[in-house]
Formats: structure tokens, sequence, C-alpha cells
């Protein structure tokens, strides 16, 4: 998994409540495993027409909000079924942080184990944040180490982490890769366990 430390990218504002998993992936592109690929369905019944045509009002669609990196957005975001999918799509997409004043636990758990960052901020900062970014200027920055979201204008937003998760984000593990990192701790406590155990070895 990718760390993740900061992020200085466009972001783009989809005010909306109660986004649910279906509508950030829809179930027909669920077919598939692989994660490449899935930006394709992301959001596709707001960001297409029933006959497959960009909508060119929906802001993914906008060219001022071209290779955003940052999803601003409204309360509960990614509630409804479980499905891994919605942070594939979304990551795929290029977007690898979202903002909203909350979000729906499995959801946000998924997140950390993707590599997307989830971050929640209070309602009337994120309707500021929403603000600057339906004018002129577009990009923020995302500093995880210093938990903070700095606006286009400036104003800088303070956001809590869990700090097992930021430790796990700031160095690109997800819960392979942190057994991994405990590899040689695991090992010596086998080689203790073949010492004072014998017989389990045997029954092996």
């Amino acid at each position: 998994m990718k760390a993740f430390t900061r992020l200085d990218a466009r972001a783009a504002p989809l005010p909306m409540a109660n986004i649910d998993t279906d509508q950030i992936i829809p179930k027909q592109f669920l077919k598939t495993v692989e994660r490449e690929g899935l930006s394709r369905g992301l959001f596709y019944d707001l960001r297409f027409d029933g006959d497959g045509g960009a909508r060119p009002d929906f802001v993914l669609n906008r060219p001022e909000y071209a290779g955003a990196g940052v999803l601003v957005t409204g309360d509960n975001f990614g509630c409804g079924s479980s499905r891994e999918h919605a942070p594939w799509a979304l990551m795929d997409f290029g977007i690898t942080c979202v903002i909203a004043s909350s979000f729906a636990d499995i959801f946000y758990n998924n997140c950390f184990q993707n590599g997307l960052l989830p971050v929640v901020l209070k309602p009337d900062e994120v309707q500021a944040l929403t603000g600057e970014c339906l004018g002129g200027n577009h990009m923020v920055s995302v500093d995880l180490e210093a938990q903070t979201v700095t606006s286009p204008s400036g104003k800088v937003f303070a956001f809590e982490i869990d700090p097992s998760r930021k430790t796990k984000m700031l160095n690109g593990l997800d819960a392979i890769g942190e057994t991994l990192s405990a590899a040689a701790d695991i090992d010596a406590w086998e080689a203790g366990r073949t010492l004072t155990h014998p017989w389990l070895e045997r029954a092996g």
C-alpha cells in the first residue's frame, strides 16, 4: 500500500449527504476483483445520463476539477452495503482523500485498509471548505503528519485520527503489511514455543 504523508491537490466539491456505496460504485461494476479500471464506474449514475453521455454539470466532469485528488462531500458518506470496490474506484480515479463531516463505519474502515485517507471535519468547516472549492481556486493541502487541511485561501482545519491508523497510513501498511512488519518477533515467538512445547511441532 502506498504511504500517505502529504497531499497537495485539486479538491472537487460534492455537497451531498448520505451518498451510499451503490452511488459510489453501482452493482454492475462489482463483477471483478481487480482494482484497475473501476474508475469508469465511479459515481456512474451521477456522472452519466441514460445514454451513457457525460453530464456536463457533474463536478467530476467539469474541466476545472480535472485530476482532482480530494473529494469534499456531505454527511454520512459511504453508507449502505459494504463493498471494498468503493474505495478502490475512488483511488483508481485518482482521489486519495475524502473529506466529510461523517462517514459510514464500514466504508471508513475500508478506506484505511486501502490507502485512502478519510478526513472528518466539523460541519461548518466542511461547508466553508466546500464554498472555497466552488470558487476559482480549488487547491488544498492535506497533511497527515500535522493532521491538518489547508483550504485554498490558507485557512487551516485540524482533524483527529486514531494514532495506530495514522502510523499505518504514514508507512503504507495494510493489515498484511502490519503483520509482516512484526515478522522477526513472530519468528522469535515460534522458536521459543518449539523449545518449550516440542510436542506441538511433532503433532504438526
